[in-house]
């Protein structure tokens, strides 16, 4: 057996040790990448073809999605691995998972981990369970889009020894100040360090798309009037009552924006013209406007907190996909057009949406993405951050505003 080069990138192989990240965009092939690598690690070899050798268990840490799909046993079937026991080639044993369970490994000893997709950011019991797991494992991480905060790399340092803990990262780069009486990040210090730290650990992909991507900025109207008095009053117009926070301002500023009709109006003559197109929202709200599209014949496929649906095999369809529960660990290469009815806070979150269509054997080669943007003050913010690939900050626009 010799794989097709296409299908992984050698150079990145040979630079991957434990502990590394690597770091390849949307739909560049570092899943079959890393499994390249465990098979090489494991004394196995392409050209010419030969067997690992007594392989470590290998357990995949991933999106409850590509563990359903069943993305990852698919390509594990050139490497003859299976989690099937009568189908894998070799003894060990095979685990996909997903992040959501990660706990339930935290005992697991002397095997292989592929954490795919990076999820530990912060302090809580996925992190925990994570650093628990690489003091007693071989390792690997995949990402898209690494962390952007140096506090987000710091459960990666940490599991890699460059620091004993967070209290020890905090003390050595952490730079506070108190607002209300809550402590809050203001920078960092000693960053030169920190940069070192990472150029160790990240490991990126040379990767050339063949698809050219067309972003578009489609304008939207708003009921000014309503927005400046909401602004104003910090009265919630919808649940008839004061705004008692930043958060709950946001919010009600972009259901004012975010509910205008010409939106929807505008997204009928996309759909008309392009028949076959993924929508993204942020809102409950924003999916109930956008399921009135049934009335116009168009067939409505929802991935969200509440339904998994297929994408509909009917045209002309739209797949009502919400952030956080469809950002990543899925593809569609049945359509070339992406509209993001409204903008996430996050840049991470948007360039994992985007790479949705973008994939390596999509048949198109211009993708389109469509992105609705008002004049308010509160979508402009929010594209201003997204521009400096930053995560856009609530309180800060309330205070600045």
């Amino acid at each position: 057996m010799k794989l097709n080069l296409y299908d992984y990138q050698e150079d990145a192989v040979e630079k991957m040790h434990k502990g590394c990240i690597l770091c390849g965009g949307v739909g560049s092939g570092k899943s079959r990448t890393s499994l390249v690598y465990y098979f090489k690690e494991m004394g196995g070899n392409l050209n010419p073809y030969h067997d690992m050798v007594n392989p470590k268990d290998l357990y995949i840490i991933t999106t409850a999605r590509k563990r359903d799909t069943c993305e990852w046993n698919m390509e594990m079937v050139p490497f003859h691995l299976s989690e099937k026991l009568e189908e894998n080639h070799y003894h060990n044993k095979v685990k996909v998972d997903s992040w959501n369970n990660i706990k339930k490994y935290v005992d697991v000893k002397d095997a292989f981990f592929i954490f795919d997709e990076d999820r530990v950011i912060g302090s809580g019991a996925w992190v925990k369970a994570f650093i628990k797991i690489t003091k007693q494992n071989f390792w690997i991480i995949l990402s898209a889009t690494p962390a952007d905060r140096w506090i987000d790399f710091a459960p990666v340092f940490i599991a890699n020894g460059f620091y004993k803990n967070i209290t020890q990262f905090r003390y050595e780069h952490c730079i506070y100040q108190t607002w209300n009486g809550i402590p809050l990040l203001k920078g960092y210090t000693n960053t030169r360090k920190l940069e070192r730290l990472r150029s160790r650990i990240l490991v990126d992909m040379d990767f050339k798309r063949e698809t050219i991507p067309h972003h578009e900025y489609i304008p939207a109207e708003y009921d000014i009037k309503l927005y400046k008095q909401v602004m104003k009053s910090r009265y919630d117009p919808y649940k008839d009552k004061p705004i008692e926070d930043a958060a709950g301002l946001c919010y009600c500023l972009r259901k004012v924006v975010n509910s205008d009709v010409s939106r929807l109006e505008k997204i009928r003559e996309l759909i008309k013209e392009k028949e076959r197109v993924i929508i993204f929202y942020n809102y409950d709200y924003e999916l109930d406007i956008l399921k009135t599209l049934e009335k116009d014949g168009v067939h409505i496929g929802e991935w969200n907190g509440h339904k998994h649906q297929d994408i509909p095999s009917a045209s002309p369809w739209a797949f009502l996909v919400q952030y956080n529960a469809g950002s990543e660990g899925w593809n569609c290469i049945l359509t070339d057009t992406i509209i993001f009815y409204s903008q996430s806070y996050s840049y991470k979150t948007m360039v994992q949406a985007s790479g949705r269509i973008d994939r390596l054997n999509t048949p198109f080669r211009d993708l389109y993405f469509y992105h609705f943007k008002s004049a308010s003050s509160i979508d402009l913010a929010i594209d201003k951050a997204l521009k400096q690939k930053k995560k856009f900050n609530e309180r800060k626009f309330v205070e600045m505003d």
